[in-house]
């Protein structure tokens, strides 16, 4: 009698469990805001779940930020776009390995007037001289996202000391990269953009492509599980499924597989050790 009530008390538990266990199959992603405005997540997200039953929920962000939320044990993976901040990230043993996922590249974009005079000229740092000399409006994201880095490293490059030589041409929002857009849109501005936000942003009033096709304006994304040494919480097995799953053949074909009007967004790279 003891052992049925035994096993009875077992079944019990294992139905009453397993509800939560299937509630509980599911990660939180920390990621640049790109990968979600430009609508590669919406894309890849229900390929990943079908495959795993794995739900994953995204917080979007910019790099920085989503840096600090993984450092704070607030999400099991993060996936950003700012290899300085992502190697620091792991060297300091809040992320466990880096994986390089994918690339696309960033563009200038600016009204149709022109004022700089850089449309259709292929050197940004050229072009951002260009810009400050003239006064031309331009916008930043002010928000430590990776977009940002580079553009304030851009204009480290260009030899412009944006402490010192910004003024009221140069404004900073402090949101992301559609915010950006919309504001350039409406203010006849030059702004630094993804190719992929730019790609699938609606609002797009009077801008155009100015500048493409510098070899400076490479965008490469990373991967990175949140070390659960550091954060118990992190939820390692699902991240690191996720992760696999990005870089694997079947990933990488639906990352390349994304396309708006048959323009690829992101080209797979996860098999170059350098990128």
């Amino acid at each position: 009698m003891l052992s049925r009530r035994y096993l009875i008390a077992i079944a019990a538990c294992a139905l009453l469990c397993a509800p939560a266990v299937a509630q509980d199959k599911s990660i939180v992603v920390a990621s640049t805001t790109s990968t979600q405005d430009s609508g590669l997540f919406g894309h890849i997200l229900p390929l990943f779940k079908d495959k795993t039953g794995i739900a994953v929920k995204v917080v979007a962000q910019g790099t920085g930020q989503a840096l600090d939320t993984g450092r704070r044990g607030d999400a099991d993976v993060v996936f950003v776009h700012a290899r300085p901040a992502e190697e620091k990230f792991v060297a300091e043993g809040s992320g466990v390995k880096r994986y390089p996922v994918m690339y696309n590249d960033f563009i200038l974009i600016g009204p149709a007037s022109d004022p700089a005079g850089v449309k259709g000229t292929k050197d940004i740092v050229a072009a951002l001289k260009a810009i400050k000399d003239k006064g031309a409006a331009f916008i930043s994201r002010g928000d430590k996202s990776g977009t940002h880095q580079a553009e304030l490293n851009l204009w480290n490059v260009a030899g412009i000391d944006l402490a010192k030589d910004k003024g009221a041409w140069y404004k900073e929002i402090g949101q992301g990269m559609g915010a950006a857009l919309n504001t350039a849109s409406a203010s006849d501005a030059y702004v630094l953009a993804d190719r992929g936000t730019w790609l699938s942003f609606k609002n797009r009033g009077p801008l155009a492509i100015v500048v493409e096709g510098d070899k400076r304006l490479f965008n490469q994304y990373g991967v990175i599980l949140v070390n659960p040494q550091k954060h118990p919480s992190v939820k390692q097995d699902l991240g690191q499924q996720f992760i696999d799953w990005l870089v694997s053949s079947e990933g990488q074909k639906a990352i390349a597989g994304y396309k708006i009007n048959g323009e690829q967004l992101f080209y797979p790279n996860a098999s170059d050790p350098g990128a």
